[in-house]
């Protein structure tokens, strides 16, 4: 709806531009508190016209032209900008196509397959909160493509071919795995233990050595260790996803690149460049020419190669079955990624497109854990459930136990999801479990609270037999009527803004400004209890907040309960 708005005004200001004398090719348009949108385009104008931009704005202004029967309803000068409002039409329909749509309003028609990369944690042990935050970026992504209207494939790098994994191959050989942990756990232990036999006793490193090179050179005996431990880590790791309503399409294993001969066609290719050379016995690549001082290393002086080559390698594959790549990062992989798009780019490789993610943290003595051992994810998400239960049973003691869990348990993951995601990617976060499980701040459970509302006041309107079908949308003209059914139209235009920019942070603003708007019409506007005539149309706007509040939620991964 929003879209279409923002369309029209594009057009009706083209049309002004074009008649005032002026060119253009971005009309400056953006959200404002003055407007339902607002155009500085006069500024743009300015320096290349040697103009005032107030000068410009009143020359534009003179010829803008609204056609009948379109959602612009009016505009308005103020100052050096231009402001435009939308019609009576617009909010009426809304409603309708809210009504109509249900699950799929806010939905798209963009085109194109996407394959999107996240998590790819290394399979030697649990995964921890720097690793979530990559997973439910990555996850809440992979939502918003899909409502912007792409075909996603998510996908799970495997990284089978470092040091790491032959650490825990030697270590299963030669340490206990307790069965009775969780399986990411048990194989953390063994890594561990195994890591610190290597120190203390360094004449094992060459047996480690040599299992790396028995599965490179593809060893039937080594490849089955390699997958049966993989396999155990990957369960765990797996179930922690889950229970956090994250899940891949596809595991790609890196060795399939080596053992398919991409990597040795990529490293054929490498070296024919102008670019490459060897140092100490090492293939590596000069990229000092875009910028980059730092020269990438393709091939070791053993022979073997390095993981950014079978990367490379993977890029290349990905790039001739998708329209768009998409790879979820740490800040740690800065330069490598820098790296690898600045070698695609000169092998005429499509480049990916890297979402980098600053590190999330935990407030000092948040919680009860080993000093210098890191969080695991399950340790964070069963503290955090826990302090879940206390909350709920704080506020629903009459509720049953069942009851208390089942809301806690969706509580403490939209928490958690929730938090992470509503800070911009590239900016550092701590998570703070109190403030996140706060149904006070304009958290998860802020939002869920406010669809588990709307659910209330249409099960009691049933209740009564009060019914909306024949509601007249004309009545709606209360502030907060009028704020909440432009808050909805909305919708769309942030499922846009988020695809393009890759800031899923964008869809918790919107969910939570929703749940607020809501908040503010249920605060002032009776519905149930108010005039008879006025009933029908506030329980249709009820039901439309339930449905976009419940799109919203789905779209970052949270449960959009009925009763909390």
């Amino acid at each position: 709806m929003f879209l279409k708005f923002k369309d029209e005004v594009s057009s009706i200001l083209s049309n002004a531009l074009a008649k005032a004398g002026y060119e253009a090719d971005d009309m400056a348009l953006s959200e404002s508190q003055h407007a339902d949108i607002s155009s500085s385009i006069a500024f743009k104008l300015a320096p290349k016209y040697k103009r005032s931009p107030k000068q410009i704005c009143e020359e534009i202004y003179k010829h803008i032209k609204i056609p009948p029967d379109i959602y612009v309803e009016k505009a308005e000068m103020a100052g050096p900008y231009l402001n435009f409002f939308v019609s009576r039409d617009f909010l009426n329909e809304t409603l309708l196509h809210v009504l109509l749509e249900r699950d799929d309003f806010g939905n798209l028609d963009r085109k194109g397959k996407v394959i999107l990369e996240h998590t790819s944690a290394n399979p030697d042990g649990p995964l921890h909160i720097g690793h979530i935050r990559n997973s439910v970026i990555g996850d809440t992504l992979t939502r918003i493509l899909k409502r912007a209207g792409y075909e996603v494939e998510t996908q799970y790098y495997i990284n089978d071919m470092g040091r790491q994994i032959a650490v825990v191959v030697w270590g299963l050989a030669n340490f206990k795995f307790d069965s009775s942990k969780k399986t990411d756990h048990a194989i953390a232990e063994v890594y561990i233990n195994a890591n610190k036999s290597l120190v203390d006793e360094k004449e094992h490193s060459p047996e480690v050595d040599a299992i790396m090179k028995k599965y490179e050179t593809g060893n039937a005996d080594t490849i089955k260790k390699f997958k049966d431990a993989i396999d155990t880590a990957m369960l765990g790791i797996k179930e922690t996803l889950t229970r956090m309503n994250i899940h891949h399409d596809t595991f790609m294993w890196e060795s399939r690149f080596v053992r398919g001969g991409e990597v040795d066609r990529i490293m054929k290719r490498i070296r024919e460049l102008d670019r490459a050379g060897v140092k100490d016995g090492a293939l590596m690549v000069d990229l000092k020419d875009v910028g980059i001082q730092k020269p990438l290393v393709i091939q070791r002086s053993d022979g073997t190669s390095l993981y950014t080559t079978r990367d490379l390698a993977y890029h290349e594959w990905k790039a001739a079955r998708c329209d768009r790549m998409i790879d979820i990062l740490g800040a740690d992989h800065k330069l490598i990624s820098s790296q690898l798009k600045a070698v695609l780019r000169i092998l005429g490789i499509p480049e990916p497109e890297i979402v980098i993610f600053e590190f999330v943290s935990l407030p000092e003595g948040s919680m009860s854990t080993r000093r210098g051992v890191f969080i695991s994810a399950d340790e964070l998400l069963d503290q955090v459930e826990k302090a879940a239960y206390e909350e709920v049973n704080k506020k629903r003691p009459e509720t049953d136990d069942e009851f208390k869990k089942k809301v806690a348990a969706f509580v403490s993951i939209g928490a958690v999801r929730y938090d992470i995601v509503r800070v911009s990617p590239e900016k550092a976060t701590t998570f703070d479990w109190k403030e996140a499980l706060d149904f006070e701040k304009q958290g998860a459970p802020f939002i869920q609270y406010a669809h588990a509302r709307a659910c209330s006041i249409i099960k009691n309107a049933e209740d009564e037999g009060i019914v909306y079908e024949n509601y007249d949308p004309n009545l709606l003209v209360e502030e907060q009527e009028v704020a909440l059914i432009k808050k909805l139209a909305s919708f769309g235009n942030s499922i846009d803004n988020a695809s393009r920019e890759l800031k899923p942070n964008l869809i918790a603003i919107y969910a939570r400004e929703l749940a607020d708007a809501f908040n503010q019409f249920y605060r002032y506007v009776p519905v149930l209890s108010g005039e008879p005539e006025f009933r029908a149309a506030r329980l249709a706007l009820v039901d439309c907040s339930r449905i976009v509040l419940a799109n919203a939620l789905d779209t970052l991964g949270i449960v959009a309960p009925e009763s909390m």
